[in-house]
């Protein structure tokens, strides 16, 4: 395949032609089941969902050290609560925390005073326990209204990584704002639930495996990471400790970072740092 020369310009710093920023969702046991509080009567949930602080996410951490990798992990702020030592790790180890909802609600079903509610909460939590000011947001519900991108920028949030509308960073642009948020769009291909994640219930199709072949999975990340590298583009992703951070699953992403480390034309970086340059390179296109 011929690249055009457009593509084999380089649009990142340091003279690279793509870049990746790894991100993890350190989700725990939050979402649907902790809001309408079903998960304190159904322990299995629970303990899925806490096995990703409190015993896949070290194994995620050695593995990104070994490799030298930056990430960012997208946390629901009650997870930093419940879990402090784990999530002050990662800051420590010199990764970014950013927003993820405080039990991880869904954006797009909760009114803007709610939340702005949950942003103030989850500000608290992050000053509180981490000592930090996070800059990023990823929605959980993977959309959100018309009103989340201000509420953002009152929070002081710098960037999104929740939308899908390209292969690049893009500015949104809001109203009565002189600064726009940048948007780090992600996608489903890069998700490890799409993937990896087996439910019990509900059983469909009835009697077919519900995890993909992880040969077949690291192929599939692996052509999508190459594609986007080739073209000159950007990569982020959308993976869960509790789900790729497993025993078997950690080689998978120990091949998949061997992957991603053979190339030498590629700056990988934090999402905050992706937002910085973009912004700083295209606040006046």
């Amino acid at each position: 395949m011929t690249i055009s020369a457009q593509h084999t310009a380089s649009l990142w710093p340091e003279g690279k032609r793509g870049c990746m920023a790894l991100a993890f969702d350190l989700d725990g046991p939050t979402g649907d089941a902790m809001l309408n509080g079903t998960i304190w009567q159904k322990a299995d949930y629970f303990t899925f969902g806490a096995y990703g602080p409190y015993r896949a996410l070290g194994r995620i951490l050695d593995l990104l050290s070994e490799h030298q990798l930056p990430a960012t992990f997208f946390i629901p702020a009650w997870v930093v609560e419940n879990w402090p030592k784990q999530c002050q790790a990662i800051v420590e180890r010199g990764h970014e925390v950013a927003y993820h909802g405080y039990r991880h609600e869904s954006f797009y079903a909760i009114s803007a005073e709610k939340q702005r509610w949950v942003m103030e909460k989850s500000r608290e939590i992050f000053w509180q326990v981490l000592g930090i000011r996070a800059e990023g947001f990823r929605t959980p519900s993977g959309d959100w209204h018309k009103e989340t991108p201000e509420m953002l920028l009152d929070a002081g949030v710098t960037y999104s990584s929740s939308m899908r509308g390209d292969d690049r960073p893009y500015l949104i642009t809001v109203p009565g704002h002189e600064r726009p948020l940048v948007e780090i769009p992600g996608r489903w291909e890069m998700d490890d639930y799409a993937s990896l994640a087996y439910t019990r219930e509900p059983n469909f199709p009835s009697g077919l495996d519900r995890t993909a072949s992880y040969a077949l999975t690291l192929d599939n990340w692996c052509r999508e990471y190459d594609g986007a590298m080739n073209e000159g583009l950007s990569l982020t992703t959308l993976f869960h400790p509790k789900i790729s951070g497993k025993p078997g699953r950690i080689m998978l992403l120990d091949q998949f970072f061997s992957h991603l480390k053979a190339r030498d034309d590629v700056w990988f970086a934090r999402c905050r740092d992706v937002a910085h340059w973009w912004m700083q390179e295209h606040a006046n296109d």
